[in-house]
């Protein structure tokens, strides 16, 4: 080629490269325009497609690049190859055989035997009392409580966007309740004050000696199924008890309560579902009550599991496993299992120095438990009072035994633990009881003091408080996952009590002082009605004044009374 040919073909003008164009092809090549403020992050990014595509599911995954701009990323969709078939639509078949899943149950719902009877009895009379165990009236006010909140399991990285859980209160707060004082847990835990043991006033009732066989462990591949007994057992709050009553005319102490209302008051500051307690300041007494179908006669389930049980609007799509559902079993277990472990016979039982104070036999038809009353008094009194304080509470007992060395007979409470299941969300890390609690009894009690803290105390302090020389704790267990209907007893173990508190770190000492502070407040407030309520969301008392009328006969509960009101208003 001739070297005139060639200058001749080079361009006239001043510019020298190819020619602009708007073309973004060059001799058919793709050629993608940048930027000379592109900044270079990376050479190739050959990751950012699938991390494109993981962030869809998984978000902010890459969230330390994605304020970095990568060269020509903007730009890659000029390159993408469109092939016939996807790499992403390409799937194994899998020929493997699926096991079908039976289904369990009929419809979760937990079977409860033995009636309740409705309404409370008032005052001075010796009526009709409130089983305990029934069908009726206790199944709506606690499904409200939600789960625990932050608790304490590790942040981890999955956790930076997790809301905290809001649950409801037990009991609806109304625009005229006045409130008087917030009290901190903290606050709480720093109070003391040593009392003496108590004093036993009177007793009532009768027990049954306990059956020792449940001691030993089962034969192995058998399996105690946990029956339903029905037996008449009461739990009447401390104004209804026609014995306090009579004690409170005698002028025999100043403040009254129940042991099942001031074990709640006194291991306070290890609770975390809400609840609330009515005091009543009237004739210079103080009687520290419950509201009817309160959810201190529940029995919770995992409250203080790092991850308690989560509520249906938390995405808990188990029903069997809600936190109501879950008490009502616990209940429903504690009820019969302490029926179930005694012996019951007529020549052979403990009989105290009165009759049952609650039983009426033209009404009832199904034949007493084994339960005894002890009615015992406590000095709360401090040096700087001027007249001494004393505290009468009622206690119970289940169930009598010999010693094995001494032949004297013991007092028993008897209690019970229940699994659900131990894979399912809410069982706090708990080990298989079946296969580890004959081998490894310390860590499954260990596992139960984390998940069930105050349920625990709440136990003890009810045995220290009743005296009792051992307490009994069985463990039962679903007779399969998926039924909540259907137990089994899987062993039973025995402790003293005040050893127990030991083990847990439980101070009576502190459960007193609270109780103290609680009382000093009221007593220095005029007569009335009050309401203590645990927040339900944080750890927080709240003390009320509210009016006299407030969860009067016929007032089931606060939303009950609130729903009732606004359809007057709107007959109105």
């Amino acid at each position: 080629m001739a070297l005139s040919s060639i200058v001749t073909a080079l361009p006239s003008d001043e510019t020298w490269g190819p020619p602009t164009t708007t073309d973004s092809l060059v001799d058919g090549v793709p050629y993608a325009p940048y930027s000379k403020g592109d900044k270079l992050g990376r050479m190739a990014d050959w990751t950012a497609e699938g991390k494109d595509r993981e962030g869809r599911n998984r978000p902010q995954y890459n969230r330390n690049y994605r304020d970095q701009q990568v060269y020509g990323a903007g730009t890659s969709s000029l390159f993408a190859i469109q092939v016939a078939e996807d790499e992403s639509s390409f799937s194994v078949v899998d020929n493997t055989r699926t096991q079908k899943t039976r289904a369990f149950g009929r419809g979760g719902a937990a079977v409860f035997r033995g009636r309740g009877r409705g309404g409370r009895d008032q005052r001075g009379g010796r009526g009709t009392f409130q089983r305990v165990g029934g069908r009726g009236g206790q199944q709506g006010y606690y499904d409200q409580r939600g789960g625990r909140g932050r608790g304490g399991r590790r942040f981890g990285w999955k956790d930076y966007d997790k809301p905290q859980r809001n649950r409801d209160s037990s009991v609806t707060i109304r625009p005229e309740w006045q409130m008087l004082e917030e009290i901190d847990f903290n606050r709480l835990a720093k109070l003391n004050l040593e009392t003496s043991s108590g004093e036993d006033i009177d007793s009532y009732g009768f027990l049954y000696y306990y059956d020792r066989s449940y001691d030993k462990p089962p034969v192995k591949n058998t399996e105690r199924k946990l029956n339903v007994v029905d037996r008449a057992a009461y739990n009447v709050t401390t104004s209804s008890d026609p014995i306090i009553q009579e004690l409170a005319e005698k002028d025999e102490a100043t403040i009254f309560a129940t042991d099942n209302i001031l074990s709640m008051l006194m291991c306070a500051n290890r609770s975390v579902y809400s609840w609330d307690l009515v005091i009543t300041h009237q004739g210079g007494k103080i009687y520290l009550d419950k509201r009817e179908g309160s959810s201190v006669d529940m029995v919770s389930v995992n409250e203080n599991a790092a991850d308690a049980p989560l509520e249906a609007s938390e995405g808990n799509k188990d029903s069997i496993n809600f936190p109501g559902a879950l008490a009502l079993e616990a209940t429903f277990i504690n009820h019969n299992f302490a029926n179930q472990t005694v012996m019951e016979s007529e020549t052979s039982k403990f009989e105290m120095q009165h009759s049952n104070p609650f039983y009426n036999p033209s009404e009832e038809t199904d034949p007493l438990a084994s339960k005894a009353y002890k009615y015992r008094r406590f000095d709360l009194s401090l040096e700087k009072d001027e007249d001494p304080l004393h505290l009468i509470v009622r206690t119970e007992i289940d169930a009598v035994v010999k010693n094995n060395i001494s032949g004297e007979d013991q007092l028993l409470t008897v209690k019970a633990l229940n699994e659900f299941d131990h894979k399912a969300q809410g069982s706090g890390g708990a080990l298989d009881w079946r296969t580890k609690l004959t081998s490894q009894r310390g860590a499954v009690m260990a596992t139960e003091m984390k998940n069930n803290g105050c349920k625990l105390a709440r136990w003890t302090t009810q045995s220290i408080l009743a005296r009792a020389d051992v307490m009994k704790l069985g463990f039962v267990s679903r007779a399969a996952p998926k039924t909540n209907d259907r137990h089994v007893i899987l062993g039973v173990m025995g402790y003293d009590p005040r050893k127990f508190a030991e083990q847990m770190g439980l101070n009576l000492a502190n459960g007193w002082g609270i109780v103290r502070t609680i009382v000093d407040m009221c007593r220095s407030m005029e007569e009335g009605k009050y309401v203590l309520v645990k927040d339900p969301n944080k750890t927080l008392l709240r003390l009320y004044k509210v009016p006299l009328s407030t969860f009067e006969e016929g007032e089931e509960d606060g939303e009950e009374v609130v729903a009732g009101e606004e359809e007057e208003e709107g007959e109105g």
